[in-house]
């Protein structure tokens, strides 16, 4: 069996797992990780540029080296790497817990239970719950369900498609990292800097793949591509923004706006001005766009592994050919 057929076997497994499966509640992979990051920022730490750089090549190059010994190790035997590519794929993505945590919030909201649903927001989302009303946490949960399809799936299809376990391995860790220590505190303003700008670079083509698939799988093709282009620029965030513009226009919504992280308020343009207010029955229909575009990654990422090793095995075996160069050729006759 191929690296294509691995790789896109591999992943459909896992993505099915995580399906079944969502995380568990303890003993989770990334969680692992996430306190060994929090112990090496223990004994790096400096509110220094350069020793936040050592951090993230420490954790983010550890995760990408352990899953290329994996890789390494199961390679003579297909079925080790097709269970090694389907572990990495269930650890990496979290869509299952995405939709669960958006439509816990979103039942809580159409039942009125405003205060369970602020009880419940801290899980999905860093948004100050008691400064929202309901319709602000239906807003800011289609918001993370936008967002965390690039961040949670997308993304770490794409890099598993062009790097294999070491890519799936890594992607989460940069943007775990991200999580951790790139946010403009005063403590990892500067520490955190280099996280914050490696996940924008490892996150855009996810990011845009995610946009374009909105595009297509959305009810509304043509407002996701209007507010896309017209909105997403304005966003801060290089990433977020053509994500969360393509899933406001395809869903006919607006984002964006004032809200608050941390007692600091900040005020994003709007994205999809032409949209509706965000209503409670709006999360479900993000939660199902989310999964549309989900499976329709898959179908991409593997397609294009798929592809490429097809097309790496022609230009070996063109490669092999036996040359003419310097043959005899038989005379011809008059």
């Amino acid at each position: 069996m191929g690296a294509g057929r691995v790789f896109a076997y591999g992943a459909a497994a896992g993505l099915i797992g995580d399906l079944l499966l969502g995380d568990p509640r303890r003993g989770h992979p990334v969680a692992a990780f996430g306190r060994a990051a929090g112990a090496v920022e223990r004994v790096l730490w400096r509110d220094h540029r350069g020793w936040g750089a050592l951090h993230t090549a420490v954790c983010a190059g550890g995760a990408v080296a352990l899953g290329s010994v994996a890789a390494r190790a199961v390679r003579t035997s297909p079925a080790a790497s097709l269970a090694l590519t389907t572990a990495a794929t269930w650890a990496v993505v979290g869509g299952t817990s995405l939709a669960r945590e958006a439509r816990t919030i979103g039942r809580a909201l159409e039942a009125g239970d405003v205060e369970a649903a602020r009880a419940r927001l801290p899980h999905l989302c860093g948004r100050d719950p008691q400064a929202l009303d309901a319709d602000g946490m239906a807003r800011a949960v289609v918001e993370s369900v936008a967002e965390n399809t690039s961040d949670a799936v997308v993304g770490a299809l794409v890099w598993g498609a062009v790097g294999g376990v070491p890519g799936l391995l890594g992607f989460r860790a940069v943007n775990t990292l991200d999580a951790m220590v790139g946010h403009k505190s005063a403590r990892y303003r500067r520490y955190g800097w280099a996280s914050a700008r490696l996940d924008d670079l490892a996150g855009w083509p996810g990011a845009r793949l995610t946009a374009v698939l909105a595009v297509l799988a959305g009810p509304d093709p043509r407002g996701a591509v209007r507010a896309w282009r017209a909105d997403a620029a304005q966003h801060p965030s290089p990433n977020a923004g053509p994500v969360e513009a393509s899933f406001a226009g395809a869903l006919g919504v607006r984002l964006g706006g004032t809200l608050s992280y941390g007692g600091r308020v900040e005020h994003r343009p709007v994205l999809n001005t032409q949209g509706r207010a965000v209503g409670t029955h709006d999360v479900e229909r993000a939660v199902r766009l989310s999964k549309r575009v989900t499976w329709l990654a898959l179908g991409v990422c593997a397609g294009a592994r798929l592809t490429s090793a097809w097309l790496s095995r022609g230009a070996r075996s063109l490669g092999s050919a036996p040359s003419l160069r310097g043959a005899r050729l038989p005379k011809r006759g008059k």
